[in-house]
């Protein structure tokens, strides 16, 4: 069976998480490009919170930090034939933490740590340290 179809739910999930970060990388080039005096690659040092143009940039370098782990993880769970139902669960999950982190960064301007939005950033992260055992034990299972 090809890996596009075992793994369906899986990429589908994997084109959802691309998709936002897309969608993120738009969202903060395009309001940054629309302040006054903005110089590509800069950012003022003295926005915060309260600017939605500070939190539409650290969403999306946030989410950058974070999916190269998870896009590793999916991969090698992928390839080393790990449960496809289970890789495409924990996959969605970090896709709709990832969509929840950014609809609450980009609502919320508080500089309070934790943040409503810290609780999917760790959810996101239980999903990729999940596919990363998920793989291991799919490759340990391989190699005996």
């Amino acid at each position: 069976m090809p890996i596009a179809e075992t793994y369906h739910l899986a990429l589908l999930g994997l084109l959802v998480v691309v998709v936002t970060l897309v969608i993120q990388m738009m969202v903060a080039a395009i309001s940054k490009a629309k302040q006054s005096g903005a110089v590509p690659g800069k950012m003022d040092s003295a926005l915060s919170h309260a600017s939605f143009v500070f939190r539409a940039n650290r969403t999306f370098a946030n989410s950058v930090d974070n999916t190269p782990a998870l896009l590793g993880a999916a991969l090698l769970a992928i390839v080393a034939g790990a449960g496809a139902n289970w890789v495409g669960i924990w996959v969605w999950v970090y896709a709709l933490a990832r969509i929840s982190h950014m609809a609450l960064y980009y609502g919320i301007a508080t500089e309070k740590n934790p943040s409503p939005r810290t609780h999917f950033f760790f959810l996101g992260l239980i999903a990729t340290i999940a596919l990363l055992i998920q793989a291991g034990l799919a490759l340990a299972s391989t190699g005996s």
